[in-house]
């Protein structure tokens, strides 16, 4: 893979976060438009994992490169900041507020003024919703009174409004029931085919795994070494 076409690309990384031991990660590549899973992670690692990728914070050694830039060269605070924008984060950490509507929990990152939405940013938030599967019906209603397969895609859909370039998604189903994984998980994969957008999924879910990824690594975390599952389930999503 070139360095033009890559999105993340991570060598040699270890980083001490206070777990049983340290991450270790030998070597990922994630391609432009790609979408990749990985397992073995659990949800300590994958914050820790996606604090690299974002910058907010630097590995004890080796080197994060995103879009062609390595983290260790962000400059300030401000220039990390600005450098936010290129990411989406689908997470159960990404926090909503239970008083707030889901018209307004989606606006937020479109507008500063959500009380009462103009009819732009109303119309935007229309289509996120009905983009990630969201009955129009739920917009008035407060988040808090909603189950957890509505917050999920509200999450989704406040991750999309920016339109950014990386979405990382840190154990997305895991308040997720068996059952109610498969069509989230439809979900997510036809919006990010649909968006040709370059997405790291970190997971301790194989069924989700397999349904939005073509390639499907696990960690080792002795090695720090991806390993794969087999040619037979990349053929089998061709």
């Amino acid at each position: 893979m070139s360095s033009a076409d890559a999105a993340v690309t991570i060598r040699n990384l270890t980083k001490d976060y206070r777990g049983l031991r340290p991450l270790r990660l030998a070597s990922l590549d994630l391609a432009e438009g790609q979408t990749l899973a990985l397992l073995g992670f659990d949800q300590a690692m994958a914050e820790v994992l996606v604090r690299l990728i974002m910058g907010a914070s630097l590995p004890d050694t080796g080197e994060v490169i995103v879009f062609g830039r390595s983290t260790a060269a962000i400059e300030d605070g401000d220039a990390w900041l600005k450098g936010l924008e290129q990411f989406a984060l689908l997470s159960d950490r990404a926090l909503l507020v239970e008083q707030m509507t889901v018209e307004q929990t989606i606006a937020m990152p479109i507008s500063f003024v959500v009380d009462e939405p103009t009819g732009e940013v109303r119309r935007t938030v229309q289509r996120l919703a009905e983009e990630v599967g969201l009955d129009p019906a739920v917009l008035g209603q407060p988040v808090g009174a909603l189950p957890p397969p509505i917050l999920a895609r509200i999450r989704l859909a406040r991750a999309l409004a920016p339109e950014p370039r990386l979405l990382l998604a840190e154990h997305p189903t895991a308040s997720l029931s068996a059952g109610e994984t498969p069509a989230f998980a439809a979900d997510v994969s036809r919006v990010v085919r649909r968006r040709g957008l370059t997405t790291l999924a970190m997971t301790a879910d194989r069924s989700f795994a397999l349904a939005i990824a073509r390639e499907v690594l696990t960690l080792q975390p002795a090695t720090g070494a991806l390993t794969g599952s087999g040619g037979w389930r990349r053929w089998l999503h061709r």
